[in-house]
């Protein structure tokens, strides 16, 4: 996908490979590099069973004042009992990996001095250090003790979210007036309970005031005998550093998603973006939501390129969620690893469909769309603005006169909670038959589709295709991305639909880092 020099096959499926022929090396150097590849593959692991917790975290009472650090471990334990349990239970799975959620730990109700007394000076993984079996070495350390023991006495990766505190002073320009940075900080312990992995939130959400960022941002990576594994958390999904970074650069075979992800329909639930990001960055994804039905964080998965291997979205129950399951050690080397897709090819390689004189806007989330309406069974349509045109064909399995679908384009800067530079096209259900409504969250349909094949003359590589139905559920297998960037049903689908999305990002419009979190 993300090869700006692949070639494009144009023919009469568009489904054939999409990558020019590679140079071939001299036989000697061919073989050398086979024997090579083959004395590591017999060193590690070609699949690995991850898991992911869903945590409803037991939230502190609300506060002005500081509690004692004692109070703070208190309630710190009392969520670490929980994802003990979890642990435990995945390893009797077989589970090698688990990743728990962002402020899973001690939850989010702080100010910047509230949340001090949670939080540990936790030092750079080069220090060769295992907390559980010396835990006095860089100070008070309970917390990192404890979830290294976890991973000790597991034999298992443990990845958790916790605070990290680091002093400065008026030597520093950025010290803060306290004088020490607080940092949202992921990290991760080897089977051993060794310290491996420390990773600094770099996209703050805009209530995070209690943090401060890093001055650079940081690419996380680490070795495992099952693949090259990276890790960031929640909002820096939206980003290019260092999501896309550690995915594109730095070739990582799996991403670590520790998140506290609010769903908001009809784009960005967890489940959907999520599953659809690992699919257009071609990597796994293991995302760990917390669980707080009041403000709808619920949705997590394991994700690979082809689709989640298993999710979870609960708006129901209050309780917490193990999910388990067996990924690829290395995708890309996965036989079914996707093609480069040029995702624009075929939308540029056709006339618009129709003139659009009944086009009218609406909004998502806060940004204008241009919408035109599916008025018939099936059809044709194609809808613009500015530089983006959507084009979609569709069939639908009989048309309701209780239900309307439009077909969406946005091309601009998205400027609530954070702003970002976005290209989308959708196929999307209205909340009523009153068009005023299209764009509004809506969770059920009644209509199917025999067929849909949405594309965008997109101007950039990273595309993301969701595919949602009735109940927010997701569709794994029953849709596929050609090489020349049609989003395309197999053989219809099997339940109602509540939206075809094509969520194209464009990095390089993007405001310099800070601005663009600190609206």
């Amino acid at each position: 996908m993300h090869a700006p020099f692949a070639l494009f096959v144009h023919d009469s499926d568009h489904s054939r490979s999409c990558e020019a022929p590679a140079m071939l090396p001299s036989q000697p150097l061919l073989h050398a590099a086979v024997f090579a590849l083959a004395a590591l593959q017999a060193l590690a692991s070609d699949t690995f069973i991850a898991a992911v917790y869903e945590h409803a975290v037991i939230l502190p009472d609300a506060t002005d004042e500081p509690v004692s650090p004692d109070e703070a471990l208190a309630l710190m334990n009392r969520n670490m009992d929980v994802l003990e349990g979890a642990i435990k239970e995945a390893t009797q799975q077989g589970a090698h990996i688990i990743v728990t959620p962002e402020d899973g730990i001690y939850g989010w109700l702080f100010t910047r001095e509230t949340i001090y007394p949670y939080l540990e000076d936790i030092p750079d993984p080069a220090v060769n250090w295992i907390p559980c079996t010396d835990p006095t070495r860089y100070g008070p350390a309970p917390v990192q003790e404890r979830l290294s023991c976890m991973a000790r006495n597991n034999s298992i990766y443990v990845v958790a979210n916790i605070g990290d505190k680091k002093p400065c002073n008026s030597s520093d320009p950025g010290c803060p007036s306290d004088g020490r940075y607080q940092y949202n900080t992921d990290v991760v312990f080897d089977p051993e309970g060794k310290l491996v992995a420390r990773y600094h939130k770099y996209n703050l959400f805009m209530s995070e005031t209690q943090f401060n960022y890093p001055k650079e941002p940081e690419a996380i990576t680490f070795e495992t005998p099952f693949g090259k594994f990276g890790i960031f958390t929640c909002f820096d999904i939206l980003f290019r550093e260092p999501a896309v970074v550690l995915v594109s650069e730095l070739q990582v075979d799996t991403v670590l998603f520790p998140t506290a992800w609010m769903n908001v329909l009809p784009f960005l639930t967890a489940v959907e973006f999520h599953s659809a990001w690992a699919m257009g960055m071609g990597v796994n994804l293991l995302s760990a939501n917390t669980h707080n039905i009041s403000l709808a964080m619920t949705g997590s998965g394991i994700y690979a390129p082809d689709g989640a291997r298993t999710y979870y979205y609960n708006m129901k129950s209050g309780d917490g969620h193990l999910l388990i399951a067996e990924l690829d050690s290395h995708p890309r080397l996965s036989p079914a690893s996707s093609p480069a897709v040029s995702w624009s090819s075929y939308a540029l390689s056709i006339k618009r469909f129709s003139l659009n004189d009944r086009d009218f806007s609406g909004l998502i989330f806060h940004d204008r769309f241009t919408f035109t309406e599916l008025t018939k069974p099936e059809g044709n349509l194609t809808v613009c603005q500015k530089d983006l045109c959507c084009h979609l064909s569709y069939k639908m399995a009989g048309k309701r006169e209780d239900e309307v679908y439009v077909l969406g384009a946005f091309d601009g800067l998205h400027v609530v909670e954070g702003q970002y530079y976005l290209q989308i096209c959708t196929l999307l259900k209205c909340k009523s038959t009153d068009r005023n409504t299209c764009g509004q969250p809506v969770e059920t349909a009644q209509t199917k589709f025999e067929m849909f094949s949405l594309s965008g003359t997109f101007g950039t590589n990273y595309v993301f295709p969701e595919v949602l139905y009735n109940g927010v559920q997701l569709a794994p297998g029953e849709f596929e991305v050609l090489c020349d960037g049609r989003l395309k049903s197999k053989h219809g689908t099997s339940k109602p639909l509540i939206t075809v999305t094509l969520f194209g990002r464009l990095y390089e419009k993007d405001l310099p880092h800070p601005l663009r979190t600190s609206q």
